[in-house]
């Protein structure tokens, strides 16, 4: 049984001499302590050495990837066909596939084979007899650092490292330009700060404050070729009257020097944007056509790399650059952010308010799929980001007219919009039947009950008196009668029997109190006229000041004492 050993030297082909301590793999190691014992478990057979480091990384990079390279091909043609008979211990499970499928030779490769591997490089040194120690060190050094520079520029996940660099630097750029911008016109407008206000353009600001130095220099330079004509009389013109103070030479020319600092600055920004431009279509053309380079480059910035970027859902792309803003939603329970870094795109920057969260929902879902193609696919091409796109702006169009049947495409959303947005009949309200003033009331029927019972008594006065007899009966319902409310006609009802009952309990009580002196019967009618006449009198009035009712039952009363 031989054993396959790979070292940044070359290919070892090992013997193992007692196939039973495959077996007996715990106690391997104590074998292995020292040489003589390791020559006992393993010999070795044969030792196919590397002409260079090339030929080493080429080897160790095909063994990475499941490979079998050419100096491995040709050793195993050469030294173990012939006399392996039944199996081959191989450390890697991919490239013994490999050697099976290419040489119909049964490959091992276990926990055991492990074990056996790490205890024959324990003892390399004394097992690989010939090669010095100082160039197995050697060889072991060039190897690991071709192997780092190699997985470093081919990396597939490594690619895309300078378009995150080169969008990191733009940024950092824009941060100090806006600090120098802001510096230069704080620091100018000292001695001119009229022109503050009549440039608002940052770069012809920078370049008019290098050209005129100071504010008495302004009338005798050129300033057309950076300037049109109504804004260079303006500024010669501000010149003369500025309130500004006087600075010094040395002032000035490091004002200058600044300024020369903003160009310098903003031209390698416009190289580097170019650069960006440049480096974004090369490698993701369908996202840059799309979303554009600047927030194709933030995406995959954010997520590290073109590959983690495809990795991700639309849902995700959508709200990338939102992370704090959904996390503090979710916390507080309230609505999710609808958008992210992706809210810069041209194509949400020309939706309405209303809109913004559908296109912005439509261009993750487009952006996601033109990342997977760009990430894996074999065709480098813009192909799909155009079409694409043409599509979303067409949807645009019907989001902003309005017509939402065409998105969806179905009938229900059609009938759905007629529903929702039909035209509404508008009804008139009349004012005039909120007021009761000048009408009759209407009369209520009566129940079968109520006619049983009989129909509510009303008191009518009629010429004075007050007899139960010439009380008439009218309709409940009719809350006004002569001006008076139904629910004082009660209280004045109650009132005139009590003052009746009051009068007759009085009579009685003169009566037995005097029984001696007897009346006529003329007296007695006149004090019962009197009464009937002094009760008509109260009632009357009650009639007509409902106010001074409690005055006039007085009044009645010591009258009825007085008599």
């Amino acid at each position: 049984m031989l054993i396959l050993f790979e070292t940044p030297a070359g290919y070892a082909i090992f013997k193992l001499l007692d196939e039973s301590k495959l077996s007996q793999i715990d106690d391997l190691y104590q074998e292995f302590n020292t040489p003589e014992g390791a020559s006992s478990v393993v010999k070795l057979k044969n030792f196919i050495k590397f002409e260079d480091t090339t030929e080493a990384l080429a080897a160790t990079t095909a063994a990475i990837e499941g490979k079998i390279s050419k100096p491995l091909k040709k050793a195993l043609k050469k030294h173990v066909c012939k006399e392996v008979q039944d199996q081959l211990l191989v450390g890697d499970a991919k490239l013994g596939s490999a050697i099976k499928e290419k040489f119909d030779l049964q490959c091992v490769s276990n926990s055991n084979v492990q074990e056996l591997l790490r205890c024959i490089r324990s003892q390399m040194d004394s097992l690989l007899t010939g090669l010095p120690k100082k160039e197995m060190t050697a060889m072991a050094l060039g190897l690991a650092h071709s192997l780092s520079r190699y997985k470093l520029k081919f990396s597939p996940d490594k690619i895309d490292t300078m378009i995150v660099q080169a969008q990191c630097l733009l940024d950092d750029l824009d941060k100090e330009l806006n600090n120098y911008i802001m510096r230069c016109r704080e620091w100018y407008g000292w001695h001119f700060p009229e022109l503050g206000k009549i440039i608002t353009d940052n770069t012809l600001f920078v370049k008019i404050v290098k050209l005129i130095g100071t504010r008495d220099n302004a009338s005798q330079t050129d300033l057309s070729d950076i300037l049109p004509e109504d804004l260079e009389e303006k500024v010669k013109e501000a010149a003369e009257i500025s309130m500004g103070t006087e600075i010094s030479d040395d002032d000035i020319i490091n004002i200058q020097n600044l300024c020369d600092e903003i160009i310098s600055i903003t031209d390698y920004r416009t190289h580097l944007t170019d650069y960006l431009k440049a480096r974004m279509m090369a490698m993701a053309p369908n996202l840059t056509v799309l979303i554009g380079e600047h927030i194709g480059a933030r995406l995959i910035a954010h997520a590290g790399s073109l590959m983690n970027l495809a990795k991700h859902p639309a849902s995700t792309v959508q709200i990338f650059g939102a992370e704090k803003a959904l996390f503090r939603a979710l916390k507080t329970k309230k609505d999710t952010p609808k958008y992210g870094l992706i809210y810069h795109a041209q194509l949400v920057g020309q939706c309405s308010a209303k809109n913004k969260g559908k296109m912005s929902r439509m261009l993750a879902a487009k952006a996601a799929l033109a990342t997977r193609v760009d990430a894996l696919g074999d065709d480098v091409s813009f192909e799909f980001g155009a079409e694409h796109k043409v599509k979303l702006e067409n949807k645009l169009r019907l989001l902003e007219e309005g017509n939402l049947r065409r998105i969806s495409g179905t009938g229900k959303a059609k009938a759905k919009f007629e529903k929702y947005h039909s035209k509404s009949e508008v009804f008139s309200y009349a004012m005039g039947a909120d007021s009761t003033l000048g009408k009759k009331p209407l009369k209520r029927e009566h129940s079968s009950e109520e006619e049983e019972q009989g129909p509510a008594k009303k008191i009518k006065l009629e010429d004075g008196t007050n007899d139960v007899s010439d009380v008439k009966e009218e309709p409940a319902d009719q809350d006004m009668d002569n001006g008076v409310p139904e629910k004082k006609k009660k209280k004045k009802k109650k009132s005139l029997e009590a003052s009746q009952a009051e009068a007759e309990v009085k009579e009685e009580v003169e009566v037995k109190e005097e029984p001696a002196p007897e009346e006529p019967k003329s007296e007695k009618k006149k004090k019962k006229k009197s009464l009937e006449a002094s009760q008509a009198e109260a009632e009357a009035e009650a009639v007509e000041e409902p106010k001074s009712e409690k005055k006039k039952k007085k009044k009645r009363q010591s009258q009825v004492e007085d008599e």
